[in-house]
């Protein structure tokens, strides 16, 4: 079995990793890259598994030195004529920084003379040496960087690493290797070949180093993909100042500008560029400083883009004058760069359209949907903590504890950052009226994630260092203490929290965009629909292409104004007849939310879910509050309390709420079925064209559906006969409880349509709390007993399993039968995904994940995956 491969070879990035496979790419088409060989990924597996290199390695390892000898013309280890060499890690993924390098290798001594007669150049030839002795002995030998740094600043005084005489040098790696003494007990070794197995070694066992691990996890890379090892021969940017080293894309990375981009250092090594110790130049000034190279650049450039047909991150040093590509890789980019190059790479002709909408990856457009934190800004101010991203963009604004006062302060134009330990539907004015939201508990599909998402609000959840002191409206964070009234800003994209106000930045959404989005409607073929409770929730919706709603959430429109108190009246009430009186005050308000939200989505469908969540919600909780209620209600605290007490539960997600609601008083259904029919019959009768779906939530029993389905019918049809004016309206369920998928084809029979509620349909599978499996949900990831957050990626083999039988079933009872999904899920790429696969007919998600929707359920089809 071959181990070893020549660059030049073969290309397989799996067995070569990422950069050895590109270093051979590059070979092959003739662009000038210094001779070298990879040992496989395999080797690296192998290595950590059994503890020690595959038969026959050190054979191939040889034998491909000896082809580089001759290749150069120079001999490893050789005093006179010596070869050096370069030892890179590289995985099939890029992995920026996280892994090992080692240059200059090969070198003690005797091999020094014989760099300093081919170079003619002492210094150089010890500048060299000084940089592996110190690269070697942090990298393979474990010693600190911050101490090679300590010994060379006493020596440099404030100079640059140029202005060191021989001499200097010379001392410095003399310290440098009694420092490796010191720190290890050993002395540093001199025998290339001990050099080179030492550092082989090294790159293969950075691939468990701490900082990889973490990337893997973040990215998702699989532990045993393993690394590669490239060993080249080194080529000189220290060698003088016709000599440099630089770092390129092709096009620019933040705006997709379809021209060169890149710094370099004149007489440096790689590491210079990346460590920052020496400011570099734009690639430009290159044209004076070395004009022929940057021809040569250029021209090079054009053949990396026509060849890999994608805007590429590349590497190059300067030898002499001379100019060798180090690595080549497809570029990271921003949203607004990697939609701007798509679109221009189909105009050039070098991709398509699909190639296009396959370059753009979904939850990249967050980035163009909302505020961000100004770059620069925030590369120079440090984050004070750091919870959970739960829904993008920047909030900048004063510290408030009280949703209230929130309310209150946005009315007076005041912006401010509502702060709670958690939130709840009570605190839905407050939320409404901050820039942004901050908890100190739940997950990204808690309360605060999901409403902050279909707000487009910013939020960052979960953030338990800080700990909230309500009633001193304060909280403290790392020994920091932040009092109402103080600025704050949050980033909801990484779940950073700064203190003080940054600068924020308007997303660019040029034309491109526009042009992109057409493209990708052009290939999906599922629907997309958005969770809205407002009329500007669902306007905005609509302008991102959403196709209709698939979640209008009623409860969120009940804590608005007076609205919470007749609410509250209704819940006091001691009889049907004191609730039928309290609905009566809430008839108008709701029919007048229906008709500002089927204006904006005129002729296209509205989910409304009746009342879902249980009536202790729209309680207080706090004596102190409920005193104020009571004398607010003028009714006794004690009998005020007695209600409040009665309504609590043990388990209120599964206790009285949904359909229950409506089963137990059904003249709350009455109402809302009153007031969406009417509502759409005056949209209709001014020329409108509403939709409604109404849908019956916590479904478990056919008898559940059959009692509300008569309730609804009854209601509707009386309204519409008694109008003349016809509404073409649906009855369904959302499918949130494993009963009601595997009853499917019972419930198929008397609905027009199912909704999966994925939040509480994972939920009831798992037998998690949302709510609380923040707990033990990281830690089950980390021990590899998830694979991913359930509450974030749809979990295909439980959840997606009775998706799938509750589909099959309710197809074969009722085939016109229309089945989408509204949880959270339906803007999660991967969920997506799954979603078309399974042969839902929408997805629905917050109104700023539309797009994000659109493009997954595009990039599904093109993918054939369904």
């Amino acid at each position: 079995m071959v181990n070893v491969y020549f660059f030049g070879e073969i290309t397989d990035k799996y067995i070569l990793g990422n950069k050895g496979a590109q270093l051979s790419e590059m070979t092959k088409i003739g662009l000038p890259v210094p001779p070298g060989f990879t040992i496989s990924t395999k080797v690296c597996i192998d290595v950590i598994k059994n503890k020690k290199y595959p038969e026959g390695l050190k054979e191939e390892v040889e034998a491909n030195l000896k082809r580089l000898e001759e290749k150069t013309g120079k001999k490893f280890g050789e005093p006179d004529n010596p070869l050096l060499v370069s030892v890179r890690s590289g995985s099939y993924v890029s992995m920026p920084g996280m892994m090992d390098t080692v240059l200059n290798l090969g070198l003690n001594e005797k091999t020094l003379s014989g760099l300093i007669k081919q170079t003619n150049d002492e210094r150089f030839a010890w500048d060299s040496y000084r940089r592996f002795v110190q690269m070697f002995g942090n990298v393979v030998m474990g010693v600190e960087h911050k101490k090679f740094e300590k010994i060379l600043s006493s020596y440099k005084k404030g100079r640059a690493d140029t202005d060191l005489a021989v001499e200097e040098l010379k001392q410095i790696v003399d310290d440098y290797k009694k420092l490796i003494k010191e720190e290890t007990g050993r002395e540093f070794p001199d025998d290339p070949r001990e050099q080179l197995y030492m550092a082989i070694d090294a790159v293969f066992n950075s691939w468990n180093n701490e900082r990889a691990i973490v990337y893997r996890r973040l990215n998702k890379i699989p532990d045993d993909a393993g690394t590669a090892v490239n060993v080249q021969a080194m080529v000189f940017g220290n060698l003088g100042w016709d000599s440099g080293t630089g770092v390129g894309f092709t096009r620019n990375p933040s705006t997709g500008e379809n021209k060169m981009y890149g710094e370099y250092l004149l007489n440096a090594q790689g590491e210079d560029v990346v460590a920052g110790l020496r400011t570099p130049k734009h690639i430009e000034e290159m044209k004076k400083d070395i004009p022929q190279v940057y021809e040569e650049l250029l021209r090079i450039r054009n053949i990396l883009e026509k060849h890999y047909r994608d805007m590429q991150d590349f590497e190059f040093t300067i030898e002499k004058g001379k100019l060798y590509m180090l690595q080549t890789r497809t570029g990271k980019r921003t949203a607004q760069a990697a939609i701007k190059i798509a679109v221009d790479m189909v105009n050039e002709g070098l991709i398509n359209k699909k190639e296009a909408i396959m370059r753009v990856k979904p939850e990249q457009l967050d980035q163009l949907l909302h505020k961000q934190i100004d770059p620069k800004a925030k590369e120079q101010t440090k984050a004070v903590t750091k919870g959970l991203p739960a829904s993008p963009g920047a909030a900048v604004g004063r510290a408030v504890f009280d949703p209230d006062e929130a309310f209150e302060l946005e009315e007076k134009g005041e912006k401010v950052v509502l702060i709670r330990e958690e939130t709840s539907p009570e605190d839905i004015k407050g939320m409404a009226a901050a820039e942004g939201i901050l908890t100190a508990r739940g997950g990204m599909t808690s309360h605060a994630a999901i409403v902050g998402r279909s707000m487009g609000k910013p939020c960052v959840v979960g953030c338990e260092s800080i700990s909230i002191d309500e009633k001193e409206k304060k909280f403290t964070v790392n020994g920091t203490v932040v009092k109402e009234g103080d600025w704050i800003t949050i980033d909801g994209g990484t779940g950073e929290v700064f203190l003080g106000r940054l600068p924020v930045v308007d997303p660019k959404i040029k034309g491109d965009f526009e042009i992109f989005m057409k493209w990708v409607d052009g290939f999906r073929d599922i629907g997309v629909r958005t969770n809205a409770d407002t009329p500007k929730d669902a306007q905005r919706a609509r302008e991102f292409g959403a196709e209709g709603i698939g979640l209008a959430r009623t409860e969120h429109m009940f804590f608005e104004g007076d609205r919470i108190k007749a609410v509250r009246e209704m819940i006091l009430a001691d009889d049907e007849d004191g609730r039928r009186k309290a609905l009566e005050k809430l008839l108008p308000m709701q029919k007048e939310d229906f008709i500002r939200i089927f204006k904006a989505m005129d002729g296209l469908p509205v989910t409304i879910r009746l009342l879902d969540p249980p009536l202790h919600e729209f309680l207080p909780k706090e004596d102190e509050e409920i005193k104020e209620l009571a004398r607010e209600m003028g009714i006794t605290f004690e009998k005020l309390k007695s209600v409040v007490e009665s309504l609590k539960e043990f388990n209120p997600m599964l206790g009285f709420r949904g359909c229950r609601l409506g089963v137990v008083y059904p003249e709350i259904t009455e109402m809302q079925v009153r007031a969406i029919i009417e509502a759409a019959i005056e949209v209709n009768k001014n020329g409108g064209n509403a939709k409604p779906e109404i849908e019956i939530p916590i479904v478990s029993m056919v008898e559940e559906v059959e009692f509300l389905k008569n309730v609804i019918e009854k209601v509707a049809k009386g309204i519409i006969e008694e109008s003349g004016v016809n509404v073409e309206y649906k009855i369904g369920t959302m499918i949130e409880l494993p009963r009601a998928a595997v009853l499917a084809d019972k419930l198929a029979k008397s609905l027009d349509f199912f909704s999966f509620g994925t939040n509480d349909l994972t939920q009831t599978t798992f037998g998690f709390s949302r709510d609380d499996a923040g707990k033990f949900i990281p830690l089950y990831i980390e021990r590899g007993i998830l694979k991913d957050d359930p509450f974030q990626i749809l979990d295909r083999d439980g959840v997606g399993e009775l998706m799938r039988i509750c589909i099959e079933k309710a197809r074969k009872a009722n085939p016109n039968i229309e089945i989408g999904i509204c949880g959270e899920h339906g803007g999660e790429p991967k969920s997506v995904e799954f979603c078309c696969e399974i042969g839902l007919d929408y997805v629905s998600c917050s109104p700023f994940r539309v797009p994000i929707a659109r493009l997954a359920a595009a990039q599904a089809k093109i993918h054939g995956n369904i």
